[in-house]
């Protein structure tokens, strides 16, 4: 598969011009560790570009900062790492503030966030709207008496679970994560939540790779995101 590795920037709608953007921010001295992106198969094979989602300057920032690592953490797949997002507080600020701004007055209650990257934007967001955080989590992982929910891999199965009584049935949830792919990790938690009774307001995600079809899964659940990644 060829890979372009500049990394380009466009804003929606698709008639506005490109600009490029640099594989790493040159924002502070520090230099980024580690990964932001759960490798559920061949999700990540494409979307090497960033595209602005919103017509907000704040995401400019936002998408300027996200670097794009090819080739890992295999061959074929490019990395969308918010590691350097994080390094940079006016961008990840703005991020909080974006979803902060929209789910503000929607009466949400609890904020899921998926791990492990929905534990990074969640909680700012929870606290901002005066909801509770409820953490999503892999298998074994938590202490107390569960509820899970199954999903597909490219090859086998996973599961997320969830603290009983965390959420209740009259609670009004919003879904955080950092990405949307092939939308199976999110389908989860959304049946996860609904099991319970609680209403999902919406999913929330920093990034989109809009070529792997993730929405279709949800069907008419709504998603959220503020950068989607070119797949072109």
């Amino acid at each position: 598969m060829p890979l372009r590795l500049q990394p380009r920037l466009r804003l929606l709608p698709p008639s506005a011009a490109a600009a490029s953007a640099p594989p790493f921010p040159p924002r502070g001295p520090a230099s980024a560790t580690g990964s932001s992106a759960r490798l559920t198969g061949g999700r990540r094979r494409r979307g090497p570009a960033v595209a602005m989602a919103s017509g907000d300057a704040r995401v400019a920032g936002i998408a300027s900062s996200i670097r794009v690592i090819p080739d890992f953490p295999k061959p074929g797949i490019m990395f969308q790492d918010i590691t350097t997002l994080l390094l940079d507080p006016k961008a990840f600020r703005d991020t909080i503030d974006l979803f902060v701004e929209r789910y503000k007055d929607q009466g949400i209650t609890v904020v899921a966030g998926v791990e492990a990257r929905g534990f990074i934007f969640g909680p700012p967001i929870a606290l901002a709207i005066g909801a509770k955080f409820v953490p999503l989590r892999k298998p074994k992982k938590l202490p107390g008496e569960v509820i899970s929910e199954e999903y597909s891999l490219e090859y086998g199965t996973d599961k997320i679970e969830m603290h009983v009584g965390a959420v209740e049935a009259n609670d009004r949830a919003l879904v955080v994560d950092d990405l949307i792919a092939t939308g199976g990790t999110l389908c989860a938690a959304v049946k996860l939540l609904e099991r319970v009774g609680a209403k999902v307001v919406e999913c929330a995600c920093v990034i989109e790779l809009p070529e792997l079809k993730g929405r279709d899964k949800l069907g008419d659940r709504p998603v959220f995101v503020l950068v989607k990644a070119d797949g072109a």
